[in-house]
């Protein structure tokens, strides 16, 4: 069987050959053979795998939720993307500045991330915050990044330490992004935390910048509050919303107890939106606080248009 190497295959793809060896070392995307000196050759199959997962990830997939797929469905993904291109009047070559984003973007951030590398991941979160703007780069670049970190140190592939970088410069480009915006001191409010034993609280500063370019004012009160906590920061900055980011883990009874404790303490009129990761695990809870789990940030931007064009509690 006829073989390429990988410096072939990062040219007729696009992918850079870091994101072929991390697709399939992290995600088993591809198992591709060894030459007698343990050089990686693909065949042609490969490829043209390689070729659909690239296409589906500019198409906002990320590559985690893609790497079980076969050909077969990754074409009709295909095919669906350039459908959604067209019917949205998309330039005739089909691209966008996401296109030339990802996935060699993302991978090229990651990569800043396992090198500890400061400047290269900032200068990587400015580049992309000029292609695709403040929200582009909140959902199609930190949000999405954020979880593929998440599970790579789940996984044990990624290390605390380079879990803890990106978090820390992450959050601070967030919060840069969340104090650029001049709200109307009218606006209605939203205070961003995250319930007690919940100590990763990035997402909750990407939902925060999220609140902030649309015109909410935010108050973000930061990890691991007792439900009492939480509600008196509701009560303290007159606050309509209190949205919540649970990350990990999903198995977690002290977070239950202190997710009805909230639900107790918490006035009615409260609305309480919740999503992370792990949240989806605590949903029989949430509902019954009355909360709304959200999937993602683009559900997130609709509740709250919704919301603020809901007559104001007197």
């Amino acid at each position: 069987m006829d073989t390429v190497s990988i410096q072939t295959v990062s040219r007729r793809t696009g992918l850079s050959a870091h994101a072929i060896r991390a697709w399939e070392r992290r995600y088993g995307a591809i198992e591709p053979a060894r030459s007698p000196g343990r050089h990686r050759m693909y065949s042609e199959v490969e490829v043209e795998r390689l070729r659909l997962l690239a296409s589906a990830v500019r198409g906002g997939r990320l590559i985690s939720r893609l790497a079980h797929l076969d050909n077969a469905q990754l074409r009709l993904l295909e095919s669906a993307n350039s459908a959604d291109a067209r019917a949205a009047g998309h330039a005739a070559d089909g691209k966008t500045a996401q296109d030339e984003l990802d996935p060699v973007g993302i991978e090229e951030g990651l990569a800043a991330v396992e090198r500890l590398d400061t400047q290269a991941l900032d200068s990587f979160f400015q580049r992309a915050q000029i292609k695709l703007g403040d929200q582009g780069l909140l959902r199609n670049v930190l949000a999405p990044i954020a979880r593929q970190v998440g599970e790579l140190w789940r996984a044990g592939t990624m290390t605390a330490a380079q879990e803890h970088f990106f978090t820390g410069m992450a959050k601070m480009f967030a919060w840069n992004l969340t104090r650029q915006y001049h709200i109307d001191p009218r606006a209605p409010r939203i205070v961003v935390g995250t319930p007690s034993g919940q100590v990763h609280d990035l997402g909750g500063m990407i939902v925060a910048a999220t609140a902030a370019n649309a015109g909410w004012r935010v108050a973000v009160v930061g990890a691991s509050l007792p439900a009492f906590e939480l509600a008196g920061a509701v009560q303290a900055f007159g606050a309509s919303v209190l949205a919540l980011s649970i990350v990990y883990p999903e198995d977690d009874p002290h977070l239950v107890r202190e997710l009805i404790e909230l639900g107790r303490v918490l006035p009615d009129h409260i609305q309480v939106l919740v999503g992370g990761w792990a949240a989806a695990a605590y949903a029989p809870t949430l509902e019954a606080l009355g909360a709304k789990l959200l999937g993602s940030l683009e559900e997130l931007d609709v509740e709250l248009d919704a919301m603020r064009r809901r007559p104001r509690r007197p």
